[in-house]
């Protein structure tokens, strides 16, 4: 379906599916650091665990569960019969369970998930990351060109769809909160695409953006991370 209604609660649905599954994940690591020493899950373990859960709260949870109440809830306050590009709204959400499926399929690599922090500074995820590093930068990418589609969509409808006598001074507050954050997406996430691409040739093409060694630096990559990181947040 394309309907604006329909695929918030789509968004809704998965939204609630990644903060179980990032929930869960939440659990492990509460029941390692229950006691000093080591009781339940190995150290590489309970990193790639931190990893994953802060990418699965923040991307798979919280940011699914606004757009799912974008889609839901524009168009009803602002009088529009539906999203504008329905199609485009559609596919933003149906590349979502992918990311996630590759991102989750990556803890069952040779060498483990991701395991270098939610944040992933270098030189932990260049340097001294497992190989399945290529497979969580892809689902990045993926989550960067859905939440960047799902801002388009959200400008395009305040914009031009608006009901015959909807200003922009009469529109609700959670209108002009969602219209400033897509605008804020469409800046910052090629900039995490950059970062994350970065980090990718870092590690597997000889590059050194953030190898200190050569010349490189990872503070840089922290100033470029975190250029998105706050906006997002």
């Amino acid at each position: 379906s394309s309907n604006h209604k329909d695929i918030g609660s789509l968004y809704l649905w998965f939204s609630f599916i990644m903060f179980l599954t990032g929930g869960a994940m939440a659990m492990v690591i509460r029941a390692e650091l229950f006691q000093p020493g080591l009781q339940l899950v190995e150290p590489n373990f309970f990193n790639q665990m931190t990893t994953v859960h802060g990418l699965i709260m923040v991307f798979g949870a919280v940011m699914p569960a606004f757009t799912g109440l974008a889609n839901w809830l524009i168009p009803m306050m602002i009088g529009a019969p539906d999203m504008a590009l329905p199609r485009m709204n559609n596919w933003s959400f149906w590349i979502l369970p992918f990311a996630y499926t590759m991102l989750l399929s990556s803890l069952f690599m040779e060498g483990g998930g991701p395991n270098f922090g939610w944040t992933f500074y270098a030189p932990l995820s260049t340097t001294y990351s497992p190989d399945s590093t290529a497979l969580f930068v892809f689902a990045i990418h993926i989550m960067g060109i859905s939440s960047m589609m799902g801002a388009i969509k959200v400008i395009v409808t305040i914009v031009n769809k608006r009901a015959p006598g909807m200003t922009w001074m009469k529109l609700p507050l959670f209108v002009w909160t969602w219209l400033i954050t897509a605008f804020l997406l469409i800046a910052v996430m090629p900039v995490l695409a950059g970062a994350v691409t970065m980090v990718l040739t870092d590690k597997f093409f000889g590059t050194s953006f953030f190898d200190t060694a050569r010349g490189g630096d990872p503070v840089m990559f922290q100033h470029i991370f975190w250029f998105f990181g706050h906006p997002e947040v």
